[in-house]
């Protein structure tokens, strides 16, 4: 018999659409329905709530409220989020596809509370209930469900009861962050416990950055604790004596925590020149939505990462905040393409949007713990170019070697299956990284037959698409692109810089380099494929 679950929230995010996909993935035979608690706000409560904030925050709420409004005024003129098409990575978790799933029903309500609600939820005659960013919840709504009702709580409790998610946690210097589900009870956050876990606190870590990972782990946790009570498995346990119930932070409170982690974040360009960089790549993009662009070729813009973390700033990584930043903006304002879909362009089309494709070289493992959740939640597709020979070992790339790096964790081979069966590409990157143009012909032979047959074995591909290590001019010759092609590779791609204009030859797919001193200004001007590498 379909068991019914029913979700009390807020809003209807992309973690929570995203943690019910999961679930209904995870347990066959559910039925959903989402109460979503949206109450009409009168102009004289928005006055009183305006009051409160004003005494509490000081004269600072005023230019805050106000960046707020204009904020929203913005966005009606800023670039639109593309359609998603069907097969995209993370498609299931936009709103269109959400929306159709044939076991799942939406109730905007005013009050989660009132007759009417407790009626709708009561008839729909739930087994089990999830509290993810609602209302607190009164006994009458939470006891419904027969097997109760759980809630997810980004705090590790009893310790971080209340709000927000990770920053009293910075506040207090702790050097890890964690997440709970427990039993909703007629308290705040002091239910039993079902399922709790922490993450590490990165040494550039944000705020932003740590909620990002939160989110991630507090999906894995709701979707472990609903199979387990809903199996029957679940051994709740009462939340240790004591703890600490905090409250949303003031504004001051606010900005001493942003300058605190500021302080710790390496320098960046000098900020005069920082600025005229912004304005000279700002007005390079305006005049590109202006339509000059239709005078030069189109072309495809193939950007290149490594690593996305907050445990290094250096010319291979980028920051999680950082790359979310960026997938935002790319679905906002340009129009990104898969590897296998650019492959079938005989040559870039036409477009009043930048084309973009994204790329990761080596199969680092914050590719797949950072990178991949922040990829599905925007929806973009990516190609993840591995050395097979390092993955799932304790191996060391060389050039982590010659910059005197400790070792940096790889993926395993389950991991690189899973980004496949997400939709993600995989493609080879040799077998221990080599620079294809120095070493000798028997070896760059061996390698590309071992890495492609690697490949094939563990993830099941035929076609294969090549991306050679290092990626410059000199790291790869006519000789030993002709290897690539013989050993049956079906593209390569460089790192060397330059756009892809004109004709689309899959021999020679241009890459730019992307890292953490790009601004959002540089990097959406990176995407027009136009101007220097560097």
């Amino acid at each position: 018999m379909p068991k019914r679950i029913v979700v009390f929230t807020g809003h209807l995010d992309v973690p929570l659409r995203k943690a019910i996909v999961e679930i209904d993935a995870d347990i066959p035979d559910l039925s959903w329905l989402i109460l979503i608690h949206a109450p009409a706000r009168s102009a004289a409560k928005l006055a009183r709530s305006q009051w409160r904030n004003l005494r509490r925050n000081g004269w600072r709420w005023i230019p805050y409220q106000a960046g707020n409004v204009l904020g929203r005024i913005a966005s009606r003129f800023r670039g639109q989020d593309a359609d998603v098409p069907t097969q995209r990575p993370g498609a299931a978790c936009q709103p269109a596809a959400f929306d159709s799933r044939a076991n799942l029903q939406t109730l905007r309500v005013a009050n989660v509370h009132d007759v009417s609600s407790l009626q709708r939820v009561a008839s729909f005659a739930p087994d089990l209930g999830i509290s993810w960013g609602g209302p607190i919840l009164r006994p009458a709504l939470f006891s419904i469900p027969t097997l109760g009702t759980l809630n997810l709580h980004q705090g590790r409790v009893p310790d971080y009861r209340g709000m927000p998610p990770a920053f009293w946690e910075l506040w207090n210097d702790e050097t890890r962050v964690g997440c709970t589900v427990h039993v909703v009870d007629a308290a705040l956050d002091t239910g039993d416990i079902v399922a709790q876990d922490s993450l590490e606190r990165e040494r550039f870590s944000t705020l932003r950055a740590l909620q990002l990972r939160l989110d991630e782990l507090g999906i894995r946790l709701m979707r472990d604790a609903v199979r387990d009570v809903l199996g029957g498995k679940a051994h709740p346990t009462p939340q240790p004596p004591g703890g600490t119930t905090y409250r949303k932070p003031t504004l001051v409170q606010m900005a001493a925590l942003r300058r605190k982690l500021d302080a710790v974040q390496p320098p960046s360009a000098p900020r005069l020149r920082q600025t005229a960089k912004n304005a000279a790549a700002r007005s390079a993009t305006a005049c590109w939505r202006a339509g000059l662009h239709r005078l030069a070729p189109p072309r495809v813009t193939v950007l290149l990462y490594h690593r996305v973390s907050d445990d290094a700033r250096d010319d291979l990584t980028v920051g999680v905040e950082q790359f979310d930043r960026q997938m935002s903006l790319l679905r906002r304002h340009c129009r990104t393409l898969s590897i296998p879909e650019l492959l079938a362009l005989p040559e870039p089309p036409r477009s009043d949007r930048p084309i973009v494709a994204v790329t990761f070289d080596d199969g680092y493992l914050d590719n797949f713990t950072h990178a991949a959740p922040i990829l599905l939640r925007h929806a973009v597709p990516a190609a993840f170019f591995v050395s097979t020979g390092i993955i799932g070992t304790d191996r060391r790339f060389p050039h982590d070697i010659r910059r005197g790096n400790p070792f940096i964790p790889v993926m395993d081979w389950p991991r690189v299956r899973e980004l496949h069966a997400r939709g993600f590409t995989i493609g080879s990157h040799t077998v221990s990284h080599i620079d294809c143009a120095a070493e000798s012909a028997d070896t760059v032979r061996d390698e590309l037959a071992r890495s492609l047959a690697d490949i094939r074995r563990e993830i099941g591909l035929h076609d294969v698409v090549f991306a050679y290590p290092y990626g410059g001019r000199q790291h790869m010759t006519a000789e030993r692109l002709d290897m690539v092609r013989d050993a049956g590779y079906v593209a390569c791609l460089s790192a060397w810089g330059g756009s892809n204009a004109g004709t689309i030859d899959p021999f020679d797919v241009r890459r730019r380099g992307i890292h953490w001193e790009f601004s959002d200004p540089a990097f959406l001007f990176r995407c027009l494929g136009v101007g220097p590498d560097r």
